[in-house]
Formats: structure tokens, C-alpha cells, sequence
């Protein structure tokens, strides 16, 4: 009715009958080029849905507790009390049966005079007489399990190997995981997985990817050609560039343009960009250095940009209390390694045993680095939360939106920084910008529910008055 209230305010009764008499040709089939919003994902919602496992996997440590290894004197001493006589160790009529001298049991230690052969001519299968206890003389293959299903405890078997990751399976029919995702799918999803049941995500699954955390950095801007002592005009008019480029989010050929035309300097765009570029590389190492610590609960998430035409990838996360950036990170790719670059990043300045809450959307990397991060460290305790949707479907989506407003509004303060530049040339060129956008707004840019106070406040910014100034300053910090 609102979609109908608002064509009768914006067209006349003539527009609104061409309007229905198109609809009606598209009803009719007479205008194949208009196809109709395809509902296949509304009415087959469990197809292809390869989310991440909320759970991750139980380990042997956590599921096998170890047993107490025995010795086989306090058995010999125990029986001779029980039967009043001693234990004599094995009577091998051939000596084809006799287990060679070495051999010692795996359980209590009693020597091979107390272990035999338990299954006849084979001689494969050893059996101790103190503690019956049975054993392999000769094992070929040692299966040690690394991981275990955390819903029905059996091992997980290694279902794919690729150079980054491993994927382990459950394997169990009977697993409560499996059943539950088996009584979701509906009349139609059932009756496509008889034909497509790879389309289907129903069993167990954990990723262990193969990264270390000291090889998962984010890369920052590349060194400059040129230093900064060297350059030809002076750090004034340094820094007055980087307010108009970068501050107010003007374009370097504007900034070029206003640079001539008001103060009567004359610089070329491309400078404008060399400069750029030179003060990202220090100020990635000053947001490093000053980000502090993080919140108990920072919200993250991903946006778009261009670089060369292609679409890249812009992770931020940010504090929800101290409002600062605590992480950001460029990619080619929405994968799991750049979300646990970012998620590393994120916590490298947590406090020791500082639980933190992680909200993101339901980008399935998100839930994979969590995995990995808690698998890889034991101080920090990390969760996550996820906010799907535009509506709250659920209680957490409900509870934890209001810090994934934050981060949505993040990601529309940096497209505004870079909308008028259409797009990078190079990689280097749109990790400097995002550089130089967090150094900006977490020292230099008021925020309303900080009292207009940045989120990041030095003493030593706090009685310049110009942010030309405070650039400056930064820049002397940073080098």
C-alpha cells in the first residue's frame, strides 16, 4: 500500500495506466527480457548455505583423558597376596612363539617374559600375561586423531587438503548435527539433495588453516622514494596538503588547483599524491604505535573500493566505547586470511586475560578466524557475535545491532573520504589512503558522542588549533 500511496503522489493517472499496461505484458509472458525476482533462495533456504560451524572442534588433550600408567611388580606383588602364590611368566613350548627379548608392554613395562602371541600364526597381535593388556609387535600405521566433533565426540576424518587449509569432516550418520540440519531442509530441499546432495551442507566440518600468526601482518605503505628532508616545499605546505587531501576529502587535482589559486603555491596533483603516500608510511607505524587498548566490544566489518578497476576490499574494526579504529586492513578477496589479519590486529594490544566480543555479520571468514585465533592462543578469550540481516531474526541480531550501526557508518565516513577519486591506480596508492583516513580520525576528527573530542587524544595535539598544525606535529611524531 506505501509502494502504491507513493506512484499515485509521483505519476499522473495516464503515467500510472502505461505503468500497469507494461506490468500486464510481463505478466502475460509477452516481455521475456524482464524476468521476474527469482524466489529459489526464499523457498530452498538450507541450499548452498556453506556457513561456518559455530562450534569449533574438540582436541585429544580436552576429549582423552590420560590413563595412569601401571607397573607390573605391584600386579606381580597384588596376585601373589590374592592367590598366595606367584605369577609365572609365559611357558612357550616352540620357540616360533616366542616373542622377541626386546619387547616390553606398552601399559605396565613387565618384560617379554610375561607376553605372547594372541592371534596364532599371524604373530602380529602380542598380549601381556600381568596385565592383559594387548598390543602390536610391528605397527605400520599410527592414526593419531587431531580433531573431534564437538556434538557427538568421534573423530573427524580429513576430508580436503589444499595448500592453506585443511578440512576435516565428521563422519558419524547418527551425529545430533547432522540430524538437526537434516530435520531443516524442507519438502523441496530434500528432494533436490537425491540428485544434488553436495549442494547441501549437512555434515561437520572444521577448517584448520595452515597460517602462523607472526606471518599474518597488515601491510602497510611502501617506503617512499623520497625522504622527507628532501623535499622541495616545507612541512607547512606539507601539511596543508594533507589537510585538504585528506581531511577534507578533496581531490589531489582540487588540492593542486586550490594550493595555486588561494595561497599562491604551485604544486602539481601528482605531488600531491608522492606526499600523500610519503606520510602514510610513517603514520601507519604512529596508528600502531598509539592505538592503545581495545574495547571489551569492537564491531567490524568489510567495504569496497577499486583499485585498477578491480574490486578490493577495506576491513576496519572499531572500538564501541572509545569510538578509535583499532584495526584496518586492504585485500584483493573475502576470504579467511585477511578477516584474521584484521581480527589479529584487532586484539595485538588487548589487555591479559581481557575478554572481548567480537560483532560482524554473517560473513562465514569471520567465524573461521575465531577458530584459528582461539586455537593459536590461550590468554585472550574472544566471541563472536553476529548481526545477519536488516531485521532481527534472532535475540543476538537484536541485542548487538546498535555496535553494527557503528561500524556501518565507519565504512560510509571512508566512502565519503574516497568517492571523489573514483578508484585507485595502484595498491599502494589505496593502502595510503586508508592509512592516512584512520590516522585522521582517530587524532584529529571530533566526535559528537565523545563531547567533540577525538578518540584518540595526545598531549601533544592538544594546544595546536589548526589542523594543519596538528598534521605537522603528527608527522614530526611519526618520522
Amino acid at each position: 500500500m506505501r509502494f502504491v500511496v507513493w506512484m499515485c503522489k509521483r505519476f499522473e493517472r495516464d503515467e500510472i495506466l502505461e505503468i500497469v499496461d507494461e506490468l500486464l505484458k510481463i505478466l502475460n509472458n509477452e516481455n521475456p527480457d524482464i524476468k521476474f525476482k527469482d524466489d529459489f533462495k526464499k523457498e530452498h533456504p538450507n541450499y548452498r548455505d556453506f556457513s561456518t560451524d559455530p562450534l569449533a572442534p574438540l582436541d585429544a588433550a580436552t576429549l582423552v583423558k590420560p590413563v595412569p600408567k601401571i607397573d607390573y611388580k605391584n600386579i606381580l606383588i597384588e596376585y601373589e597376596q590374592k592367590h598366595g602364590k606367584l605369577l609365572k611368566p609365559v611357558n612357550v613350548r616352540d620357540d616360533k612363539n616366542r616373542v622377541p627379548s626386546q619387547t616390553v608392554c606398552p601399559n605396565c613395562s613387565a618384560p617379554h617374559e610375561y607376553i605372547y602371541y594372541n592371534d596364532g600364526k599371524k604373530r602380529t597381535q602380542l598380549k601381556c600375561k600381568v596385565c592383559s593388556h594387548t598390543f602390536q609387535l610391528n605397527r605400520k600405521y599410527t592414526s593419531k586423531t587431531k580433531f573431534f566433533c564437538p556434538y557427538c565426540f568421534k573423530a573427524l576424518f580429513k576430508w580436503k587438503q589444499r595448500d592453506e587449509v585443511t578440512i576435516y569432516k565428521c563422519g558419524n550418520d547418527n551425529c545430533p548435527h547432522r540430524l538437526t540440519k537434516l530435520n531443516k531442509l524442507n519438502k523441496n530441499e530434500k528432494e533436490i539433495r537425491t540428485q544434488k546432495s553436495s549442494q547441501f551442507k549437512i555434515n561437520y566440518q572444521y577448517r584448520d588453516y595452515h597460517y602462523e600468526i607472526a606471518e599474518l601482518n597488515v601491510e602497510g605503505p611502501q617506503k617512499p622514494k623520497v625522504s622527507l628532508d628532501r623535499i622541495h616545499n616545507d612541512r607547512s605546505v606539507f601539511a596543508l596538503i594533507l589537510t585538504l587531501h585528506i581531511s577534507y576529502a578533496i581531490t589531489a587535482r582540487k588540492t593542486a588547483h586550490m594550493l595555486k589559486n588561494i595561497w599562491g603555491i604551485t604544486v602539481s596533483h601528482q605531488t600531491v599524491l608522492n606526499y600523500t603516500q610519503t606520510a602514510a608510511y610513517y603514520c601507519h607505524k604512529f596508528n600502531q604505535k598509539h592505538k592503545g587498548h581495545i574495547d571489551d566490544i569492537n564491531a567490524g566489518d568489510e567495504t569496497y573500493t577499486k583499485v585498477k578497476g578491480v574490486w578490493h576490499y577495506v576491513w576496519m574494526f572499531i572500538c564501541t566505547k572509545s569510538k578509535k579504529i583499532c584495526a584496518y586492513h586492504l585485500s584483493d578477496n573475502r576470504g579467511a586470511k585477511p578477516a584474521i589479519t584484521t581480527m589479529l590486529d584487532a586484539v595485538s594490544t588487548a589487555k591479559p586475560d581481557q575478554e572481548i566480543t567480537l560483532v560482524t555479520d554473517g560473513n562465514p571468514a569471520y567465524q573461521a578466524g575465531l577458530h584459528f585465533i582461539n586455537s593459536k592462543q590461550d590468554k585472550l578469550k574472544i566471541k563472536l557475535k553476529k548481526v545477519i540481516g536488516l531485521q532481527n531474526m534472532d535475540d543476538e541480531s537484536e541485542e548487538f545491532r546498535p555496535y553494527k550501526q557503528m561500524i556501518e557508518r565507519l565504512n560510509r565516513t571512508y566512502k565519503y573520504h574516497i568517492q571523489a577519486q573514483n578508484g585507485f591506480a595502484t595498491m599502494n596508492g589505496a593502502i595510503s589512503k586508508l592509512v592516512l583516513f584512520v590516522t585522521y580520525y582517530n587524532f584529529l576528527r571530533p566526535h559528537k558522542t565523545l563531547g567533540y573530542k577525538t578518540p584518540i587524544q595526545l598531549p601533544e595535539l592538544s594546544f595546536i588549533d589548526t589542523i594543519q598544525g596538528k598534521w605537522s606535529k603528527i608527522i614530526s611524531l611519526a618520522v
